[in-house]
């Protein structure tokens, strides 16, 4: 029970690697409130969950600064105040070489990862700042260490997040709050599922071998799963992780490797 009695946010919280996230959060003792866009999907995941009297789900648009901020105060409202953020909403929506990506696409990139967890990181602090104690979890990829073609957008917005991560971390450190990111390589989930198949097109090749090309990558050959990066969440999350600050950890199997 390392997280008994703690109170956390998980924005992508009812899908993927939030959610599983979010139910090892459970698992260790913390409150949950999960947020995600579809009500259905939350109503789902709550389900799967269980633990009604320590998790709840709220619709929330991650990238709207209202929503965000209503987002916190529906935490602090129901479970009495926030411990732990998990900046989790972020993805590739679209796959394009840069020259002729539109500016929607790139904004978006930027907006959807890195803007997004200003929004409630800049809310989260509200709390988390008088009491001189939180964690700030931001989910960035092992993308954001190195490239990767037909994704520059998002590319540079996990690069982006790790700054944010780490200039975050020197601001509030000395405030008992730490500020991490983690970085996983390929994990299976039904959104990078979906979004394989784009990027296949995007290459030329089949999604099976998209998905073999990702994971070949890695030293040890295979994807990593969404428990690997719930357990790192944990640790960072964790009183024992309280040294951990500004770190960009990498759950990729030796990807970025360098």
């Amino acid at each position: 029970m390392q997280l008994k009695d703690k109170v956390a946010v998980v924005t992508g919280g009812s899908r993927g690697i939030g959610f599983g996230i979010a139910k090892a959060f459970l698992r260790e003792g913390a409150s949950v409130l999960i947020v995600g866009r579809s009500p259905d999907k939350g109503e789902k995941a709550l389900a799967e969950l269980g633990h009604p009297e320590r998790a709840a789900f709220l619709a929330c648009d991650a990238t709207d600064r209202a929503s965000v901020d209503a987002m916190i105060d529906e935490c602090v409202n129901r479970f009495g105040t926030l411990d732990i953020l998990v900046n989790n909403v972020g993805g590739a929506t679209s796959f394009a070489p840069i020259a002729v990506m539109d500016d929607e696409t790139w904004q978006q990139g930027l907006l959807f990862n890195v803007t997004s967890a200003f929004f409630a990181s800049r809310k989260a602090l509200e709390t988390m700042l008088p009491r001189r104690s939180g964690r700030i979890i931001n989910m960035s990829s092992v993308e954001g260490k190195h490239g990767k073609p037909f994704i520059v957008q998002y590319v540079t917005a996990k690069h982006a997040l790790n700054g944010f991560t780490k200039g975050l971390s020197k601001e509030v450190g000395a405030e008992g709050i730490t500020v991490n990111a983690l970085c996983p390589g390929l994990v299976i989930t039904d959104l990078v599922s979906e979004q394989a198949e784009a990027a296949a097109r995007s290459a030329g090749i089949t999604t099976e071998a998209f998905l073999a090309q990702f994971a070949s990558e890695s030293a040890i050959n295979r994807a990593n799963t969404v428990e690997e990066v719930a357990a790192v969440a944990v640790l960072v999350a964790s009183d024992a992780g309280s040294g951990i600050n500004g770190a960009m950890i990498s759950i990729d199997g030796g990807t970025a490797a360098y």
